[in-house]
């Protein structure tokens, strides 16, 4: 699909580094830019000591809804130098509801950018991710820091491993991989059965085909080495310069006690990754 909204979020301990890089994607693209402010709020005190604390807590909300206020304006003024297209909300939720906050603001979006700054936060960062990906129904880009982002790039692995979240990235992800130069399809010890078919990877490619992308299949073994090592490896050898790949084939749960792909590429990307489930 092509992207006409594109969503970054911002908080109050950050700069305009994403900020510029979401902007430079609009140009590229053409497309609008939607910028959230989010500041997390403390939940409100309960129990015995609930009236003792609860003119700290106050207080404590009148900062926050300070910082909310001068956060927005360093935006507004990040955005007033720029003939782009663009608009600003904010939210103030407790950390508990953020995620559900987050994701109902990137239904609007075709796709919710993090950049470098987002990616090295804490408590912030987890919550765009779980929004993004669990309750917007929408693609999540990272950026991570020293990465080439566009949303034009040159070549292009997907990580296929024949699961509805390869097929719903790929489907997120098709105007991109129609315009690249090349689109490797990455298999990492595939088994020929009902799932990849007699050929892994090669219904996937012929779908990409017809639509008229330039797809290589690579079948690579793991040789010792995780799935998420194999696909770092491959994408540096192959130079690209975005990853595309479905999220959390398994339950969050599963993915938190045992790791994952997924939690490995969230944790550690090394180039542009396009993720969708």
């Amino acid at each position: 699909m092509s992207f006409k909204t594109i969503l970054t979020i911002t908080g109050p301990d950050m700069g305009d580094g994403d900020l510029q890089i979401a902007a430079h994607l609009c140009e590229q693209v053409d497309a609008h830019l939607a910028v959230l402010v989010v500041v997390l709020a403390a939940p409100p005190p309960v129990g015995e000591y609930a009236a003792i604390v609860s003119e700290d807590w106050l207080k404590e909300r009148q900062a926050d809804e300070q910082l909310l206020k001068q956060r927005t304006e360093a935006v507004s003024a990040f955005l007033a130098g720029r003939a782009l297209s663009a608009d600003i909300a904010c939210e103030y939720p407790e950390a508990r509801w953020a995620e559900e906050t987050i994701g109902r603001r990137a239904r609007y979006a075709d796709i919710t950018v993090a950049g470098p700054e987002m990616l090295t936060g804490k408590t912030l960062k987890g919550k765009v991710i779980e929004g993004a990906l669990f309750s917007s129904g929408k693609p999540l880009l990272l950026i991570p820091e020293g990465s080439r982002p566009t949303l034009k790039p040159k070549r292009v692995l997907v990580a296929w491993d024949a699961r509805i979240e390869s097929s719903r990235a790929v489907r997120e992800s098709l105007d991109i991989l129609i315009g690249a130069e090349e689109v490797h399809i990455v298999v990492v010890d595939p088994i020929r059965n009902e799932v990849h078919g007699a050929e892994p990877g090669a219904d996937v490619a012929a779908y990409l085909a017809r639509h008229g992308a330039r797809v290589t299949v690579d079948r690579l073994p793991n040789a010792d080495h995780s799935v998420a090592d194999v696909l770092r490896q491959h994408a540096a050898d192959i130079d690209a310069d975005l990853m595309v790949m479905g999220a959390y084939g398994h339950s969050r749960l599963r993915e938190r006690i045992l790791g994952g792909v997924t939690r490995s590429i969230l944790e550690r990307p090394t180039l542009p990754v396009l993720l969708a489930r």
